[in-house]
This record gives structure tokens, C-alpha cells and sequence, in this order.
């Protein structure tokens, strides 16, 4: 059975989810990867009535719609941050507040776990999200940065999200972090340590997403077959690298879809990731998820790049052969 392609919609959400529903069944998806921002799902809202989760689904069965898991990427991103000006505009007033650093990280945290509960509600078990990073900004080792330092960001991990992960493991649901730059885990050796510093539970696993590898030379494939039983979750997204002897990896502060930049996001199939490989890989790995668009293309039109999305990951997704191209030259087979 084909896995149930998915539009993940928070670059989307500036429309409300019943509009989107409609447009993306038109499309030809099976569901919505509802993120926790607009009106796609509310977490305090789903916590506090007690049908808000009853009529969600049913909002999304009237436009034959399922969902698979939800997103918490914003609130997540403020866990670990130093939190600054930005982060006023990704988070929710209530966990803003009067934007005290320590303040909002806490509440921050507190919405996470509650990202839990409401998952749990709306019978989902996945929530991905991002953790933020207290040390992303070590990342270039210049003044020099000791190793004490970057393993006291890994001890911040822990510190924080176990208390989270522990309600997770309560809740019947998994934490899936995609990995990402800003976020503590951001290739493999990170996604290892990350791993670690959290003494293996089950409640953390990835969101798998070949875009934000590619671009820094890591091989997304790799990265699966480095931890096959931890992709909880898959997002579809392409990017290209456009380095062309004036433009850098780093993309010098410039915006996405600025030309002058080293790489950027592209609609599926036209960039660089080879999403031949990775079906393969999430085939031997036994993922059998949904396959969820994550669409940023700022060159393109995104209705017609959510539509081509679609029919693009239905071409390319395939189920493993349940038998061997030569089995009818195996003797013992025959015997």
C-alpha cells in the first residue's frame, strides 16, 4: 500500500484550514500535517473545549482529509533559544508574555508538553517540531569555543526535555525533531549527540528532511540509514546549490530567493535531492508514514507547486519488492 502523501500546512498559514482542505483534496492529497499557528490547530484551544479536536476531524473528513501528526516547530524553536526580538513573531502572545527570556523559555516548554496532550486528544501520535539551539551561534569556533561549551548545550537538551519527553512517553506520543540548522541537531554527528545526551529514549525520534542536509554536503540518505529506526516522520522538500564563484554556502544574510544566494529551496523535483535513494532507504528502513510536502519555492506559484508536489511524490514513491528478481532460480525454493 502507497504511503499517504501529506501537505505540511504552515507555509500556508495565512489561509484558514478549511480552505486548505478543500484546495489540497483538489490537489489530490490525502491529508493535512496541521502546524500549531493560524487557525490550523489551536493547542490551547484543544485543550480547553472539549469538541475542538471532534470537529477538527471532522472538518477534515468532510474533504475526505486525514491527519497524521502535528507541528509545533515555533514554540519548540524557543525551548533552547537566547531568546531575542524575533521570537515575538513566532510565538503565541501567551507564551510571549512580557518576553522575558527565562519566562518565555519556560512557557515555551510548557506549551510543548502541551502539544503532547492535544496530540493525544486529536488521536495523533507525532508531533514534530524544532528544539532550538543555546549553541548554534558557537557553530564557527572563533574566539575559540572549548568543548565544555558545546557539551553544556547538550546538557541544556537534556536538562529541558526530558520533563517534555516524559509527558510525551505519558501521552502515547513521539517527539520528532527535525533536524535543521538553529536547532541542536543539525547533521549526523549532532543528531547522534542529541540522541545521546538523551540516553536513547523512544520519545525522540526525527523528522526527516533531505533539504536542510543537502545544501550542507550531508547525504540524506545517509542520514537514514544512520538511524532507521528514529524517522518518525517525513518531510518531502528539495533544495539546490547555485554556488557559481560569487555566491556562498553561508548565503551571505541574503533572503530566501535572492539569486545571489549559495542555495535555496526548490519545489519537488527540481533541485538537487535525489528522491529515488531516499524511497529506497525509507523502504529498508520499514518507514511506512505519510510522505509530507513541505512546499517553499519563492520563485514559483505555490498552488501550482502543491499540485505538482503532489503528483511528483505519488510518481516517486514505491513499495519494497516482497520477493527476490531471481527467486525462481533458488533451488531450495523450488524443492
Amino acid at each position: 500500500m502507497a504511503r499517504p502523501v501529506t501537505m505540511f500546512t504552515g507555509q500556508w498559514a495565512d489561509l484558514p484550514v478549511a480552505e486548505l482542505a478543500q484546495k489540497f483534496n483538489g490537489f489530490g492529497y490525502d491529508g493535512l500535517e496541521l502546524a500549531c499557528w493560524g487557525d490550523h490547530f489551536e493547542v490551547d484551544k484543544a485543550l480547553a473545549e472539549d469538541d475542538y479536536c471532534a470537529k477538527k476531524r471532522e472538518l477534515l473528513k468532510s474533504h475526505n482529509m486525514e491527519v497524521y501528526a502535528i507541528s509545533a516547530h515555533l514554540v519548540g524553536q524557543a525551548v533552547l533559544d537566547h531568546i531575542d526580538a524575533r521570537h515575538q513573531a513566532i510565538l503565541p502572545p501567551y507564551v510571549w508574555g512580557d518576553g522575558d527570556p527565562a519566562g518565555v523559555n519556560a512557557r515555551a516548554a510548557e506549551e510543548l508538553i502541551n502539544s503532547a496532550r492535544a496530540a493525544q486528544k486529536l488521536d495523533v501520535g507525532i508531533v514534530n517540531g524544532f528544539t532550538g539551539s543555546s549553541i548554534w551561534h558557537l557553530l564557527y569556533s572563533f574566539p575559540p569555543v572549548s568543548p565544555e561549551m558545546i557539551d553544556d548545550g547538550f546538557k541544556l537538551l537534556a536538562e529541558r526535555f526530558n520533563p517534555i519527553l516524559d509527558v510525551f512517553g505519558e501521552c502515547g506520543v513521539k517527539f520528532a525533531l527535525e533536524v535543521h540548522p538553529t536547532e541542536i541537531a543539525f547533521d549526523l554527528v549532532t543528531a547522534e549527540r542529541a540522541l545521546d545526551a538523551l540516553d536513547g529514549r523512544e520519545e525522540f525520534g526525527f523528522n526527516f528532511d533531505p533539504s536542510h542536509l543537502i545544501w550542507q554536503g550531508v547525504d540524506p540518505v545517509e542520514f537514514i540509514r544512520k538511524f532507521p529506526d528514529r524517522i518518525y516522520h517525513v518531510h518531502m522538500k528539495d533544495a539546490i546549490v547555485t554556488l557559481d564563484g560569487r555566491s556562498g554556502i553561508l548565503s551571505s544574510h541574503l533572503n530566501f530567493g535572492d539569486p545571489r544566494r549559495g542555495w535555496d529551496f526548490r519545489s519537488l523535483g527540481r533541485g538537487g535531492v535525489n528522491f529515488e535513494e531516499i524511497i529506497r532507504a525509507l523502504n529498508a528502513a520499514g518507514y511506512t508514514g505519510p510522505l509530507s510536502v513541505e512546499w517553499e519555492d519563492s520563485g514559483m506559484d505555490r498552488d501550482a507547486g502543491a499540485a505538482e508536489a503532489c503528483e511528483f511524490v505519488r510518481k516517486i514513491d514505491f513499495e519494497p519488492s516482497r520477493v527476490a528478481f531471481d527467486a525462481a532460480f533458488d533451488k531450495e525454493e523450488q524443492a
